[in-house]
């Protein structure tokens, strides 16, 4: 049996996916730090963001020279086999936490139950 080179153009977490998150974590995120953190080019980031808007998933507004930007709470997956789920959860788990000084689109964070995740060693 041959083994197979690793294949490592994919990932889990799609472009759409990781550029709603940024958003929600900074509602005043700027194109450019977007496709940077991305590592996608500014039209690219763009067109992302038109997508999410075109779809209901963000709002934007114009603030002077700045976009503000907000997550539509309660919206769903887009594929029929998520369809059926709120983004919200998976936004909680790429962008853990809300905005400074806001419950942001998905809601307030869990209650804090006196336990904390154990770090990478243990």
């Amino acid at each position: 049996m041959e083994s197979a080179e690793p294949r490592t153009s994919w990932t889990f977490v799609t472009q759409h996916a990781r550029i709603l998150a940024m958003i929600l974590r900074n509602p005043e995120v700027r194109l450019r730090d977007l496709a940077d953190s991305c590592r996608l080019t500014e039209r690219a980031a763009q067109a992302i963001v038109g997508d999410l808007e075109h779809a209901g998933y963000l709002t934007r507004v114009r603030h002077g020279r700045r976009n503000h930007y907000e997550v539509t709470p309660g919206t769903l997956f887009r594929h029929p086999a998520e369809g059926h789920r709120e983004i919200g959860n998976l936004l909680r788990l790429i962008a853990p936490g809300p905005p400074d000084g806001a419950t942001g689109a998905t809601g307030p964070p869990p209650p804090d139950d006196g336990h904390r995740e154990r770090g990478p060693h243990g």
